[in-house]
């Protein structure tokens, strides 16, 4: 009889953020694959008892590729083991768990998705910054700052998104951060808030701000570098505004 793979969102950074369902399967699984985003010691807690297999792709490297990935899987399930594929955040955002799980399913393989604590709104709240406010947003929109190669037509119109919502929010952004930020600010005031958050929700979590126009330059002085999240938006600050009673936008 086959196994099952579990399709795991680890959560950002720290690893107390991961679910209490992820731990429970973790717990028990026979083979893990884990990502490189996967909070740091998380896996380790499960080191002697389960086959761990590092399966991330480092920035500019050249790793195990999707298609080796997707088979990896398979094999272990078609062994009758448990297995957990293990990723930052959640899967099923910029994560690429639906590709994994459909090739399982296409493939007879039992395939269960686990939702976890994204980046998006972690990194931010973990930082004192809400993706929302009463006094400051009602919208905001999470893109990616790096869309697939092979996609036949760019899909992400940073322009025309951040013209429509209060706060941006810019995943895998900062190796285009010119880029991105030249897109964003053909709709947005240079003056709008942006910040930096690097390794979110982690003892090493730093915090960059500008304005929107200044934000390159700040990145650089900072020597910035993956992981990181970009937010563009009024709610950065707020919480200070508001704890020392001063006028909310």
């Amino acid at each position: 009889m086959s196994g099952k793979v579990y399709i795991i969102g680890a959560g950002p950074g720290d690893p107390e953020l991961i679910t209490v369902k992820a731990a429970k399967i973790l717990g028990r699984a026979d083979v893990v694959l884990y990502d490189r985003l996967v909070p740091h010691g998380l896996v380790e807690r499960y080191t002697g008892r389960t086959e761990l297999i590092y399966v991330g792709k480092e920035p500019g490297q050249i790793g195990l590729s999707q298609d080796e990935i997707n088979k990896m899987l398979a094999e272990h399930a078609k062994a009758g083991r448990i297995v957990v594929r293990l990723k930052g955040g959640d899967p099923f955002i910029f994560g690429r768990g639906e590709e994994e799980c459909a090739y399982l399913l296409s493939s007879g393989i039992r395939c269960e998705i686990v939702p976890g604590l994204t980046s998006a709104t972690a990194a931010p709240a973990c930082a004192g910054i809400p993706v929302t406010s009463r006094w400051a947003a009602s919208s905001f929109a999470v893109v990616t700052g790096r869309e697939a190669s092979e996609k036949p037509v760019k899909r992400v119109k940073l322009t025309d998104i951040a013209s429509t919502v209060d706060v941006l929010v810019v995943l895998m952004g900062v190796s285009k951060l010119e880029e991105v930020v030249g897109e964003v600010l053909k709709s947005k005031d240079p003056k709008t808030p942006a910040a930096i958050i690097v390794d979110g929700c982690t003892q090493r979590q730093r915090v960059v701000t500008s304005s929107l126009d200044g934000i390159v330059e700040a990145a650089r002085k900072e020597h910035i570098a993956p992981p990181a999240v970009l937010i563009v938006g009024s709610t950065i600050g707020i919480m200070e505004r508001r704890a020392l009673g001063g006028q909310d936008i």
